[in-house]
Order: C-alpha cells, then sequence, then structure tokens
C-alpha cells in the first residue's frame, strides 16, 4: 500500500500495486476440466439486468455452437438457476462437483444448487463467500467449455477482487442503466478492470429505450443514453443497447431465457469469440 503503516498485509482484498506485493497465484481447475475462455459479466451497482445480460450471451453462444457455461459468482443474490427454470440439485462425488445442465445444455453452476432450500440466507462473511467462488472454479468438473460467463456480484468488492486475481479472466462486460448516476457507477468498475489489467471488451446498457410497437419510435424513458460518450471516453470499441422489453423480462422471470429473441449482443458475442484461446 501506499503508506506502509495502513498495510494489512493480505494482498488478496488490496488492490494497490506496490513494490511489496506479493503474486497470488491463479487458482488451478480440476484436472477433469477444460475452459478455453472466461468471461466476467460486471456492474458498479445491483438492478441493472447484469444476470439477464450473462444469460443472454450463454444463450447465444451456445446457439453458435460454442460449449457454454455459468458460474455465479452472485454467491448472495444468485439469480441465475431462476432464469434457466434450474431447481434440481447439483450433483458430485467427494473431490468434484458436476454442474447442472440447462435445456440447451449450457453448463450451470451457482449456489442455489447446492442448498437444502432456495430461500435459505447465505449469512456468510466475504472471505468465505470468495472461497466459494474459488471452489466453483476449482471443484466443479467443467466439461470442455469453450466460452464460461461468471455472473459477478454487483459492486468493486471483495468477490469481484478474488475473481480478477484467482480467476484467469480474458475480459470483462460492464452492464449499466440509462441514468447518469450509473454512468459514473461504470467508471468504478471500469477503472478497477484496469488496476487488474483485465481488458473491458464492451458495455451493455440495460433498459436503453422503449420501442412503441405501433409506430416503432423509441422513447428514452430514464433518461438520454450517454453509453456511447463512456465508451469512447475509455477506448472501448463495443457497445449494445437493450431495450425495455416485457416479453425478455418475463421470458427470465419464467425460467424460459432460452427462448428469447433479440440480436442486441450479437456483436458483442462475436468479439468475445474472437478473442485467442487459451
Amino acid at each position: 500500500m501506499s503508506n506502509s503503516n495502513e498495510c494489512s498485509h493480505n494482498c488478496e482484498s488490496c488492490s494497490e500495486n506496490c513494490s511489496d506485493r506479493k503474486t497470488i497465484p491463479v487458482e488451478k481447475l480440476h484436472d477433469m476440466s477444460s475452459v478455453k475462455k472466461v468471461i466476467a459479466v460486471l456492474s458498479g451497482k445491483g438492478g441493472v439486468g447484469k444476470s439477464l445480460v450473462t444469460s443472454m450471451l450463454a444463450v447465444l453462444s451456445q446457439r453458435a455452437g460454442n460449449r457454454t457455461a455459468i458460474l455465479d459468482a452472485d454467491i448472495t443474490g444468485p439469480s441465475i438457476p431462476t432464469a434457466f427454470n434450474i431447481h434440481q440439485k447439483a450433483e458430485g462425488t467427494d473431490s468434484a462437483i458436476y454442474p447442472v445442465l440447462s435445456k440447451t445444455d449450457i453448463q450451470i453452476m451457482s449456489l442455489n444448487l447446492l442448498l437444502p432450500n432456495e430461500t435459505d440466507p447465505v449469512v456468510w462473511r466475504g472471505p468465505i463467500i470468495s472461497g466459494a467462488v474459488k471452489q466453483f472454479w476449482t471443484d466443479v468438473i467443467w466439461n470442455d467449455v469453450d466460452i464460461m460467463f461468471i455472473d459477478m456480484p454487483p459492486g468493486t468488492g471483495d468477490v469481484p477482487l478474488t475473481v480478477f486475481q484467482s480467476l484467469p479472466i480474458d475480459g470483462i462486460i460492464v452492464v449499466t442503466s440509462p441514468q447518469e448516476l450509473v454512468s459514473m457507477i461504470v467508471e468504478k468498475a471500469v477503472n478497477m478492470a484496469k488496476m487488474m489489467h483485465v481488458p473491458v471488451l464492451g458495455l451493455v446498457e440495460n433498459m436503453s429505450y422503449f420501442e412503441c410497437p405501433s409506430c416503432h419510435e423509441k422513447h428514452a424513458l430514464f433518461g438520454e443514453s450517454r453509453i456511447d460518450e463512456v465508451a469512447e471516453r475509455f477506448g472501448i470499441e463495443t457497445t449494445a443497447k437493450i431495450p425495455i422489453n416485457s416479453k425478455l423480462a418475463a421470458a427470465c422471470d419464467k425460467g424460459m431465457i432460452e427462448l428469447f429473441d433479440g440480436d442486441w449482443l450479437d456483436g458483442l458475442l462475436k468479439k468475445i469469440e474472437s478473442l485467442p484461446t487459451k
């Protein structure tokens, strides 16, 4: 840290790049696992549709012929199983856990798939939550995955820091909404990615506009978009805008996200597919 008197000597929970910093090794996958690309989906605050974007990207990736997986790192607020209507429990052995397959064979691991009851609260402190995320990487048998999406918890706290430092992230997607305050929060997420030396592949603005079904005129219900301005400021080439869409929201709430129809994220998926493979 910049002030040695304030240093806790816990490099894992610190983002400072000081001379005393210890290198944190990337966690090793299970011997029976294979993951070629890892993409983290991040938001600076909750409620902007991060899990929706994660789910949609995974569905598009699977449709495109990639073997796709979702690691749900939002331990205290897991919503991925709901989007895919998954209620069965994950199975495993003494040494490994098997992800649950969605209807279209997307491999999914979430804490809700391990809890006795889906509504049980997770009252854990940060280090335990971070440890659980690491175990989803090290103890789960990920079967020949081409692209893994990590649904991150909101903000820039312990778990995102653990993911950036402990997992081999190839890039991140930042999700936002049109409000000006959120644009400021996006900058925090982008700056965190820069500090961790992880490239930002794209910005996604959810609830960007409403398109009238009769005249097809677009209305900015939550204020004019600033996503292109933010992207230009940080040199981010790829942006996407998802409209307010009742069918999309219903598909997610009813566990039918694999049936969604829309091309808003197609360009972003092509960007991800173009990344070099490990």
